[in-house]
């Protein structure tokens, strides 16, 4: 039986860290959260904001998720009217910030992913070029096939692709089905479903470009005016005052943080417990195609789980840098980096997968574009097995370690 030691790189097993460790770790953050937003005033925040004010907005979530994360897990040694007060309102900053970074990024993924499902050598970046070349296609090919791309066709026509391409591996998903829709009496050539896969990607691509780089334009606007309102002029106020004084009660500052912090990190191991994850040790098991491209709208319900190991996750690694003190004397974790770096793309191919879906759903669509549309959902719900799996990796090494402790 191997025997259990402390580990050196955990910051539970040190010297008992009291309210004064979280408050100096509070007061570090606060003032990463005000130069942050004094580096975005100084850097411009108009339509085309620099790059040191996407580093700046970047800046202004970490403290702010850092904040929220340490106010729920040490909340019993804060004041409880202003952790109540003060959680919804971080949080509403850190999710207003993300979602024009979360746009741009899903983009990028699903039109990286079309050139590479079509077969093209360009560069996934080029975003102009191929959209310029798509929307051409697409307003060519729109009139002449929109009787034939009802929204009913374009949901049977990609049902039949993601169930296709789930029961091929690797390039064999890619065009393991046509539509229903095209009328095919005989199956098809590789080199006709290639075709079919190259100009259903191009008018794929104008359509999600025009969508998602509409509602990035919408999100960078919000973000604008959230960035202007009174609500958040009171939230700099408070964490002005954070940065100088932190509201612990009077047991704080004998209290152990660790009992505290602890029960963040058994939180996580119950959550994880409760995944699938003998399904998600094998790669390809096909459970994250499971209903494929669903007319409902709701995300998609197997992820939920997920999702909230990753928050989780999170809520773990932050309660482990408050315990460490200011400084982040905490060593890095590698295993729980690799889990929340899984679960990162666990999300992202997740609701890139989502924007494929609804991409498809738009009416009178050429047949073509579902399909791409279909193959383009197909791959990137192989994407979340592919993250589950690895997560499921990164996971029984940290248990393995800790059991060998």
């Amino acid at each position: 039986m191997a025997q259990r030691h402390l580990d050196p790189t955990d910051p539970l097993a040190g010297p008992a860290p009291t309210g004064d460790t979280l408050a100096g770790y509070l007061r570090a953050q606060a003032t990463e959260f005000l130069r942050a937003l004094r580096l975005h005033r100084e850097t411009g925040s108009g339509a085309n904001g620099s790059e040191g004010s996407v580093e700046a907005a970047r800046a202004l979530r970490r403290s702010a998720r850092r904040i929220s994360a340490s106010l729920h897990t040490f909340q019993p040694l804060l004041d409880t009217d202003w952790c109540e007060g003060m959680r919804p309102e971080l949080a509403w900053v850190s999710g207003t910030l993300a979602m024009e970074h979360a746009y741009t990024s899903r983009l990028e993924r699903l039109l990286n992913a079309l050139h590479r499902l079509s077969g093209s050598d360009r560069a996934a970046g080029t975003h102009a070029d191929a959209a310029a070349g798509a929307r051409g296609g697409l307003a060519a090919g729109a009139r002449t096939d929109a009787a034939a791309g009802t929204r009913a066709d374009v949901a049977e026509g990609t049902r039949a692709d993601v169930a296709a391409g789930s029961r091929a591996a690797g390039a064999a998903r890619v065009g393991a089905a046509a539509p229903r829709d095209a009328g095919l009496r005989t199956p098809p050539s590789p080199a006709q479903e290639r075709s079919n896969l190259t100009v259903g990607a191009a008018k794929a691509g104008a359509l999600l470009d025009r969508q998602l780089n509409l509602a990035r334009t919408r999100a960078h606007s919000t973000a604008l005016q959230a960035l202007g309102s009174s609500r958040f002029h009171a939230i700099a106020d408070k964490v002005a005052v954070l940065a100088s004084e932190v509201p612990l009660t009077p047991a704080a500052a004998t209290a152990d943080l660790r009992p505290l912090a602890t029960a963040a990190k058994d939180r996580l191991a119950d959550a994880v417990t409760a995944l699938p994850l003998v399904t998600a040790g094998h790669p390809y098991n096909a459970a994250a195609l499971i209903h494929g491209l669903s007319p409902d709208t709701v995300p998609h319900p197997q992820d939920a789980p997920w999702h909230q190991v990753r928050l989780l996750l999170r809520l773990h690694r932050y309660a482990r840098e408050a315990v460490s003190g200011p400084k982040g004397n905490a060593v890095v974790d590698l295993r729980l980096l690799s889990a929340g770096q899984a679960l990162n793309r666990h999300r992202d191919a997740s609701e890139a997968a989502a924007a494929a879906a609804q991409a498809a759903r738009t009416p009178r669509i050429a047949p073509a574009t579902a399909y791409a549309l279909g193959v383009l959902h197909a791959d990137q719900r192989h994407e979340v097995e592919a993250a589950r799996f690895a997560f499921q990796q990164a996971w029984q090494k940290e248990a393995e370690a800790v059991s060998t402790r």
